[in-house]
């Protein structure tokens, strides 16, 4: 009786092992699957940033080969296809386009843990690169920055000020300052800080000379100090209380940096329309004066563009809340209305 219960007990021990092996044999097999969707997704997650296989594989340190069968197989297991391939660019179909936004925020929410371990979260470390606008970045960007830096000792700063339209994906920048229209973007994410009033503004020695315009009309008669990478070209677009009017301009001066237009304006050689965070100290001493008040060109802002995959990061972070803190709903370049 006592052999037949050792035995009974035997046989009970041999079948729970059985089935712990089964246990751990169905764990490696899923989580090895599970491992292999990760590294798909991520490949698909590169290749739409990139926006293409050859700049993913260098971004991984893969071959071009392996990052695109990796995508095929994330296909073939969802069963749509997720990107357009020609010759020239890869480009997320629409399916495509809704599941990189996912991934890239399930990724974006993995590195922000992973940076949270080491504890970057307290005291950012590393390199920020920022690009800005010249005339922004100068007067206003510059003094911020550097009191920023000051706050994060640990922390260095790559900034470099140009006033020509920047893909911050493609030229591998942490965050970008831009003075527009909030854009409408799907792999970009904005955040607009401030708005940025403009003005059509003269110096009193020409005004005394050519006389002070009363509509937006009148402007095709007078000397214009143009922006060059306006996105209405030759034309001044004004809003009044009755309608829009695109004024096509006569420039005796183009230039593609506000503070060389407003250098021309002080000396007397035409109107311009710039914004007050370049004239503002203008205005108010007098030396520039502000015309046609009940017209107003299209509004503008101060916005902080970075990746969707960045949008934990605790730099990225940081600075955003400091420029915002910084510049507030009411600029203080402001000075008259």
């Amino acid at each position: 009786m006592i052999a037949l219960n050792n035995y009974s007990r035997l046989n009970q021990i041999k079948r729970q092992y059985y089935n712990y092996l089964k246990y751990c044999r169905f764990i490696f097999y899923n989580l090895a699957a599970l491992m292999d969707k990760f590294e798909s997704i991520k490949a698909f997650t590169q290749v739409v940033t990139a926006g293409g296989f050859a700049a993913a594989a260098r971004k991984i340190g893969l071959s071009r080969s392996a990052v695109n069968k990796l995508v095929i197989n994330l296909e073939n297991e969802l069963g749509v296809q997720l990107l357009n391939r020609s010759t020239r660019r890869v480009s997320p179909t629409d399916t495509g386009l809704a599941f990189y936004q996912r991934c890239a925020s399930i990724l974006a929410d993995l590195e922000e843990a992973e940076l949270a371990v080491s504890q970057l979260q307290e005291e950012p470390k590393g390199t920020l690169k920022i690009n800005a606008p010249m005339s922004f970045g100068t007067l206003h960007l510059a003094p911020a920055v550097a009191d920023f830096m000051l706050q994060h000792p640990n922390l260095q700063v790559q900034l470099t000020l140009n006033d020509r339209f920047v893909d911050p994906i493609e030229e591998g920048f942490d965050i970008t300052v831009r003075i527009a229209e909030p854009p409408d973007s799907a792999t970009l994410i904005v955040h607009p800080l401030v708005p940025v009033r403009r003005v059509l503004c003269a110096a009193p020695t020409y005004l005394q000379g050519r006389g002070v315009p009363k509509h937006p009309t009148e402007l095709r008669n007078h000397a214009c100090l143009h922006y060059g990478y306006l996105a209405t070209g030759n034309q001044w677009k004004l809003r009044g209380s009755d309608r829009e009017y695109a004024v096509p301009i006569s420039n005796v001066l183009c230039s593609n940096n506000g503070e060389v237009l407003r250098e021309a304006a002080r000396k007397g050689l035409g109107i311009a329309l710039l914004p007050t965070f370049i004239v503002g100290s203008d205005l108010q001493q007098g030396t520039l004066e502000t015309l046609l008040l009940d017209y107003h060109p299209p509004d503008i802002s101060v916005c902080v563009i970075y990746p969707i995959n960045r949008h934990l990061s605790a730099k990225i972070r940081l600075f955003t809340d400091f420029l915002r803190e910084r510049f507030g709903s009411q600029s203080y370049w402001e000075l008259v209305r």
